[in-house]
């Protein structure tokens, strides 16, 4: 298959495009920067660059190659620091990313529809959004209220939805969103290299458990995470998809087991607080209240497995 991504070069992309090539697909990879074709073309890709939020450069840019279309699209290159949580909707890179979720999702999906596109993968997320009531662990069932997030993330709940809508009811094609877990890995906030984004305030004790820690986070290894999306290229019933590893895990659970693979001290324990008070209630909620994602339907219907079945194989293993 002809395959087109957007966001060849995010970190996501990068690993993508090469599980992609090694299937057989021949692949264009979209980057907003001329600096970087080299780079896609060093994963296998052909590059094409494009700034997602101008409609017709991408019109032009999925003319050309008449593929499928993988959306990868972010502005997120790290995660948020302790002030960005307190307010994330004013991020400069939050308030893009959503851009790139709605605005950039609809050229996208015009440009599909012109060239006769018959797949259309796109990234979304599975992580702190589902409602804050029954039990631990939720499907792609579960409905979602914009209301439920605190108010600081409603907005990015606004952009998800709009984006899992928008794909999932083309009536064009076969449209599949796929609800990523929390990203870990080599290329990740979450690696061995000593400026990773999230390790480091890991290894310096700054990223405590709040309250019980009994939010309730869902992993996925980049590479997994990738696998799975290339899956979706190839098969698939339109829909939602929870792309997570198989053991959604409270942070009072997972945060030490990391901390111990990053050779850092216990993680410190804060009251919640306390923990409103420095990091804002959307970071208290996701340490204390989060649900997370069942992937039962992405390994039934795409059947995909997982490398890493459990972040605890994953930190011990997969981090480097």
């Amino acid at each position: 298959m002809k395959v087109f991504v957007a966001g060849a070069t995010v970190v996501l992309g990068r690993k993508l495009v090469p599980q992609l090539v090694a299937r057989g697909h021949e692949v264009v990879g979209m980057t907003r920067s001329a600096s970087k074709q080299d780079l896609v073309r060093s994963l296998g890709a052909r590059p094409v660059v494009a700034d997602a939020l101008d409609p017709d450069a991408v019109a032009q840019a999925v003319a050309a190659a008449e593929p499928e279309i993988v959306h990868q699209l972010t502005a997120l290159s790290a995660p948020m620091s302790a002030r960005d949580m307190r307010h994330p909707d004013r991020s400069f890179a939050a308030t893009m990313t959503n851009r790139l979720r709605t605005e950039a999702t609809d050229h996208l999906l015009a440009a599909g529809h012109a060239v006769g596109a018959r797949r259309f993968v796109a990234q979304s997320f599975g992580a702190f959004r589902f409602a804050r009531t029954g039990g631990p662990v939720h499907t792609e069932a579960d409905p979602l209220d914009p209301n439920d997030p605190p108010a600081a993330l409603r907005t990015a709940q606004a952009a998800y939805l709009y984006l899992e809508r928008a794909v999932t009811t083309i009536e064009w094609g076969e449209g599949l969103a796929l609800r990523y877990g929390g990203f870990y890995g080599p290329g990740t906030s979450i690696s061995l290299a000593p400026d990773a984004q999230m390790a480091t305030p890991i290894r310096k004790r700054r990223f405590p458990i709040v309250g019980d820690g009994g939010g309730v986070w869902s992993h996925v290894h980049i590479e997994d995470a990738a696998a799975a999306t290339a899956v979706a290229v190839e098969r698939g019933q339109p829909g939602v998809y929870n792309v997570v590893d198989d053991e959604p895990a409270p942070v009072r659970e997972w945060l030490p087991v990391l901390a111990s693979a990053l050779d850092a001290k216990p993680p410190r324990r804060v009251p919640r607080w306390l923990g409103r008070l420095l990091a804002g209630e959307a970071a208290t909620v996701m340490m204390t209240e989060a649900r997370g994602a069942s992937n039962e339907k992405a390994k039934r219907e795409l059947g995909w497995k997982p490398r890493y079945p459990s972040w605890r194989q994953g930190y011990a293993q997969g981090l480097g």
